[in-house]
């Protein structure tokens, strides 16, 4: 009998996939390569279930003889050591990030004289137009919860960009490219305290109370479907802070960042221009400890924010610190600098690197971003923050505009720097349009 090797990662069966199945099983018997999140990921969203719950599907459909994980995008490794007579695959990928992919395959085969099969691709219906439809539905909190520590375990450099109400959530949601080798989009929302509190026009010192704080990751949560990283300040009191995590957990928020400084709350980015108070290590371990022993369920993760840079407290204070609180349970670090260059931050991770014991450690370039995403990887940061753009972003073109219909006294001048009404409406969801 021949053998018949097909590549998939897809968390949604539709008869599109039924098709590339049955034309494989009329070649001969059919090994499945199934991809990895992070091989999706390269040129879709990461798949809503994991792993062995796709895996699970595929064995279960009639045809598929055997299911064999494929890490990658690129097929050569499988194909080398399965050595097949046909490789099937939709005739879809042979344009956009996937085009490369098909071309290797088309000269691995070649080695042995196997065959690519192509049946067209099926009209009307693909797996991200069912994601689409989903997101439309929304998602559990649950699936949401568990989604930040997949995106750590497959993306080689989480990507989170900030939102501070429904509308930027979903500009975080929706927003993508796509390039000659890979879809970029944002992985999880970041819930800002200084832009949250900035939108209601209020001060960043802790002000906006948890129950506001609240409404606005609520406002997010019935338009997206991504990770919600949560802007936690201090945590407040360890009791405060375990109650916190409770509720945080059942809202489906997958992480909060708490920072180290006690006292007035003063943005880290003022530096030492104003008094800026480190907590006691000891003190905000415990706090860790007593959040990490209130959580429900193992997908809930609790970042510590060292703020020894901010408060020029210097390098040996940063990571003595950052033992304490990995030693307390803490899931990830996040290191803070307000300096212009990342100089700071890539010496920490020099050092860090060198720990007995590490966690995922977030990079947020808000004083410095000139970095590339790719300087943090080499650097070996797990995820970046993008933690004010678009607030920073919107001010001074809503103040533009204002300026314009003041200077005119009419709207007429505005208009090129306004999107249409009608593009307001389909933007948003459904039931709420």
């Amino acid at each position: 009998m021949k053998h018949v090797y097909v590549g998939m990662g897809t968390d949604i069966i539709h008869h599109g996939h039924i098709h590339i199945i049955e034309t494989a099983r009329a070649l001969g018997e059919v090994t499945v390569g199934l991809l990895s999140d992070e091989a999706v990921g390269r040129y879709s969203r990461v798949p809503f279930l994991s792993y062995e719950e796709r895996r699970t599907i595929l064995e279960n459909i009639k045809g598929v003889a055997r299911v064999i994980p494929q890490p990658t995008l690129d097929y050569t490794e499988n194909l080398r050591t399965l050595k097949p007579d046909f490789v099937v695959h939709g005739d879809d990928w042979k344009t956009g990030p996937q085009r490369q992919v098909r071309e290797q395959v088309i000269r691995v085969l070649a080695e042995w004289g196997g065959e690519l099969v192509e049946p067209p691709y099926t009209e009307g219906i693909s797996s991200t137009g069912l994601r689409d439809a989903l997101r439309e539905i929304g998602t559990t909190p649950d699936i949401r919860l568990r989604m930040l520590r997949r995106l750590l375990a497959a993306r080689p450099l989480v990507r989170v960009l900030e939102a501070h109400n429904g509308l930027s959530g979903l500009i975080v949601e929706e927003t993508r490219i796509e390039t000659d080798t890979e879809r970029r989009e944002f992985d999880a929302i970041w819930v800002s305290s200084l832009t949250d509190s900035t939108a209601k026009g209020k001060p960043d010192t802790e002000y906006v109370d948890r129950t506001s704080r609240m409404q606005t990751i609520n406002d997010i949560l019935d338009v997206t479907t991504k990770p919600i990283i949560l802007d936690g300040d201090t945590g407040g009191p360890a009791e405060h802070f375990a109650l916190q995590v409770r509720q945080l957990e059942r809202l489906g928020v997958s992480a909060v960042i708490i920072e180290d400084k006690t006292g007035a709350k003063r943005n880290s980015l003022f530096g030492t221009d104003m008094t800026q108070t480190l907590e006691d290590p000891a003190v905000f371990a415990a706090k860790i400890t007593a959040g990490k022993k209130a959580q429900v369920t193992p997908h809930f993760m609790i970042i510590a924010r060292l703020e020894s840079l901010i408060a020029d407290q210097g390098m040996e204070d940063a990571l003595m610190r950052a033992d304490a609180y990995v030693a307390a349970g803490a899931d990830a670090l996040m290191i803070h600098s307000r300096r212009k260059d990342p100089s700071e931050v890539l010496a920490f991770m020099r050092h860090y690197r060198e720990r007995a014991v590490q966690v995922p450690v977030v990079a947020v370039p808000s004083a410095y971003p000139h970095i590339t995403e790719e300087a943090l990887i080499e650097a070996g940061f797990s995820l970046v923050i993008y933690a004010n753009h678009l607030l920073r972003s919107a001010f001074p073109a809503m103040k533009s505009t204002a300026e314009t219909i003041l200077r005119h006294g009419r709207a007429a001048e505005a208009e090129a720097a306004c999107m249409p009404i009608r593009d307001i409406l389909t933007i948003l969801p459904p039931d709420h349009a």
